[in-house]
């Protein structure tokens, strides 16, 4: 069995660049995986994912949150472009941003594309379509 060793990049290589990606990207990433490592916006995804398109007040209702608490992941989870929201009035309805994660579904799990097109995580099973 090998141990990976965590070694310094050599001087002048940027870290992004030994992942093969730029550095605005590495940047996006971090943001996003932070926004995912939060239990409710992890939560508010589900929800999303399971329901579709979804009015703040039933999100609050799901949850057992108070609206300020969750317009306040809403809008992290908006400003990592994971959801999109389309007004409605005074009334806001948000939905997973499908074209970035089935980016990260497809950078990350690139067989998810395959005939199944399900990701299990274990009692969750995500499902997807491409275009």
């Amino acid at each position: 069995m090998r141990t990976a060793v965590a070694t310094k990049p050599k001087k002048g290589v940027s870290p992004a660049k030994i992942a093969g990606v730029d550095e605005r990207t590495l940047d996006n990433l971090t943001e996003i995986f932070k926004s995912l490592a939060d239990r409710w916006r992890l939560l508010i995804l589900m929800i999303l994912a399971k329901e579709g398109e979804t009015h703040v007040s039933a999100i609050c209702k799901k949850l057992g949150q108070s609206q300020p608490a969750v317009s306040h992941h809403l809008t992290q989870l908006r400003n990592a472009g994971l959801v999109a929201y389309r007004r409605d009035g005074k009334f806001n309805h948000y939905a997973i941003d499908s074209e970035l994660v089935a980016g990260i579904i497809d950078k990350f799990f690139p067989d998810a594309g395959s005939a199944q097109q399900k990701i299990a995580f274990g009692e969750l099973e995500v499902a997807f379509r491409t275009k």
